[in-house]
């Protein structure tokens, strides 16, 4: 069985199909609807075999279920029925913990992603856990105001990796983990990393969509790792060429 993984930001969606090496990308936005999604995913895929799909999604995602509306992108994802759309088996998760699944190498690792907003997960001895933490507290806003893209527009790269590297030491010392990844494609711009930090990969996030299916895995959360697709953490396709066909 194929898989189309499916990765949506608040910028751009990017998709990858199993089998496949090229992934490629579209604009998203604040327009971008569910339906709209669909569609410009089934074409962008459209010379593409598949049976199943994978959608990492930014925001609360409980037991295949979108909790809340995105904050980037238009309305009407929550009751969406992404199955009926796509014709086919659909499997939801928090597209940072769909980027951690990914990048798991065992023990307690705490996921951040710096992108448009900031997502975040934790897996602890195999089991995962999405989390929410953008929206907390933080100075006179909330982590997401500064450590998201608005706070790299706002204060300019230099304070905002400051920013970045004080999120990333606070949430370390509360969380306790053994293993911080950062990843999101933001997270490109820091030319040193935090102290006890690997930098992630965002193709991660088709081979947590990936593993969502293949591995046994039964439900989004709370559920055992025991890949068998390849070595934890290697990534899967290569960058997008926007919709360029492969060469035969």
């Amino acid at each position: 069985m194929r898989v189309l993984a499916v990765d949506v930001g608040g910028t751009h969606i990017k998709i990858l199909a199993s089998g496949e090496e090229t992934r490629r990308r579209f604009p998203s936005g604040p327009q971008m609807t569910p339906q709209q999604m669909v569609e410009d995913v089934r074409k962008a895929a459209a010379d593409w075999k598949y049976d199943l799909v994978s959608i990492g999604y930014p925001g609360a995602v409980v037991d295949g279920r979108i909790l809340t509306e995105p904050h980037n992108l238009g309305r009407g994802w929550v009751g969406f029925n992404f199955e009926s759309a796509f014709g086919c088996p659909v499997k939801l998760l928090n597209d940072a913990a769909m980027q951690a699944l990914g990048s798991y190498k065992g023990g307690r690792m705490l996921f951040l992603g710096f992108g448009t907003g900031l997502g975040s997960a934790m897996i602890i001895d195999g089991m995962l856990q999405p989390m929410e933490l953008a929206h907390l507290p933080y100075r006179k806003g909330t982590y997401e105001d500064y450590v998201g893209l608005r706070g790299l527009e706002k204060y300019g790269k230099k304070q905002w990796v400051k920013y970045v590297f004080d999120v990333t030491e606070r949430l370390t010392a509360a969380l306790e983990p053994d293993d911080v990844v950062l990843g999101g494609g933001n997270a490109k711009k820091l030319k040193k990393l935090p102290p006890k930090c690997r930098a992630g990969n965002n193709a991660n996030a088709f081979l947590g969509g990936f593993r969502l299916w293949h591995d046994t895995i039964t439900a989004p959360l709370h559920a055992p790792l025991q890949t068998d697709i390849g070595a934890a953490g290697q990534p899967a396709g290569k960058p997008d060429k926007g919709k360029k066909k492969k060469k035969k």
